[in-house]
């Protein structure tokens, strides 16, 4: 048959994520991003930044896509899922090595361009935005659908490329929740339907394969984060939180309790400022006019003078360096390169997972042992994940029913894990490594 899978970059590892799929003599990419414990290893940053392509290449933090470079004058579109910098953070430094425009729903497009604004990037390639929900005709023979899916980001999609061949669907970031605090629910309808037609293979988030369980909805993270923001004495004391700066939803429920604390809100940092800004642009939130925000190291330097001559006790906090990223605005606060002061129990709430790498987990250690000597109280892991658990990929697949599922975003445990499960549902399955291909 001739539709052709090469997995770019994302199968061998969280991040990365970069899958093209030819059709005859047509080809289009499937996500463009970096891997963030490589980039910040290389950077000290959680944000992009202008670095050369192949440095970045050589440090692993892009996907190498020098492996379809037979393709490379065939590509047709660039179509990423959503916002996320591990899905559209190479954009910047590999979209331009292909004639072929940039397709994505609005609020994907607001960040990218926030992105290449700040960082006074051009690319040749056009940019053009996308309803979620829509279907877009590339060429004669691929046709693409983005179907409404929920994540930790507004209006992430699955992609059905519908050929005359079948169908290829790729399922890479998701969750099934039902009670989103922003945006719609699951297109179920979408998904179904999609399932009654030829489905020949499926790329699916395996991150959380071996969890079984079905991911709590944002719901539950938003009464975990009134139980601490609400439930626990602050009188007195400073309220810091850090979370994913993309997830819009989580930083809504932020604002809202806040303002039930009757103190202000400022949001410290330079990805915070961006995603706060492309979802305002986008008129998917409205709370920047309730929202102090500082977005470079003057303005927030500034801005926590000013915290600390009014009251820090007035204030929630709101920053960046969930993971605890050497040059992020909260170890920055705690090394004392920005002027702020921790006391004994002041609260710093971690409204995040660790993503699981050895960098990670260093940097967050370093900074929890630093925390701790200031005898602060630290409230971790008030989060859901945005990943699918091993009992929501069983019902999709199911809904789905694709004959062939090829693991993606996952390291091989997990991997293996999807695997097992396909085992268990009796599909078929291909493990694919990073720059091999699948001919279906």
């Amino acid at each position: 048959m001739p539709i052709e899978i090469c997995a770019v970059g994302g199968y061998e590892e969280v991040g990365k994520n970069m899958t093209a799929v030819r059709v005859d003599d047509d080809v289009i990419i499937l996500d463009m991003g970096i891997h963030l414990p490589n980039w910040i290893k290389y950077t000290e940053q959680e944000d992009i930044m202008v670095k050369g392509r192949k440095e970045l290449r050589a440090v692993k933090a892009i996907p190498n896509d020098k492996v379809i470079d037979d393709w490379k004058d065939k590509v047709r579109a660039i179509i990423p899922t959503h916002a996320h910098l591990d899905h559209i953070g190479a954009i910047p430094f590999l979209a331009d090595r292909y004639d072929a425009p940039v397709l994505a729903t609005p609020y994907t497009v607001a960040v990218l361009t926030a992105i290449l604004k700040d960082e006074k990037i051009k690319l040749k390639n056009s940019i053009k935005t996308l309803s979620p929900n829509s279907v877009y005709q590339i060429t004669d023979k691929i046709r693409v659908q983005l179907i409404n899916i929920t994540h930790s980001t507004p209006q992430t999609s699955v992609i059905a490329v519908h050929t005359p061949y079948g169908a290829m669907v790729y399922a890479n970031d998701f969750k099934l929740d039902n009670n989103p605090q922003i945006g719609r629910k699951p297109n179920y309808e979408a998904l179904k339907k999609l399932g009654k037609s030829d489905v020949k293979a499926a790329v699916i988030d395996s991150l959380y394969a071996h969890d079984d369980r079905k991911t709590p909805s944002e719901l539950v993270a938003k009464e975990m984060l009134r139980d601490v923001m609400l439930g626990t004495n602050s009188q007195g004391k400073a309220v810091i939180v850090t979370t994913f700066s993309s997830h819009l939803a989580r930083l809504k429920s932020i604002v809202e309790f806040a303002k039930k604390m009757n103190r202000k809100i400022a949001f410290l940092g330079r990805s915070l400022a961006k995603y706060v800004d492309a979802g305002e642009k986008t008129g998917i939130i409205k709370f920047s006019k309730e929202v102090k925000i500082a977005k470079f190291a003057k303005q927030q330097k500034r801005m926590l003078k000013t915290i600390m001559k009014e009251g820090k006790d007035k204030y929630v906090i709101v920053v960046t360096g969930h993971q605890g990223e050497p040059q992020s605005t909260l170890s920055k606060m705690v090394n004392g390169i920005y002027p702020f002061r921790f006391d004994s129990e002041d609260h710093v709430v971690f409204s995040c997972a660790i993503i699981p790498n050895n960098i990670n987990i260093q940097n967050r250690k370093e900074l929890e042992k630093q925390l701790h000597r200031y005898g602060v109280r630290i409230f971790k892991d008030i989060h859901v994940s945005g990943h699918a658990g091993r009992e929501d990929l069983r019902d999709f697949v199911n809904m789905i029913d694709p004959e062939i599922i090829v693991p993606a975003h996952a390291e091989m445990e997990d991997t293996k894990a999807m695997t097992g499960l396909a085992k268990e549902m009796g599909r078929r399955w291909k493990i694919l490594q990073n720059g091999q291909r699948l001919k279906l």
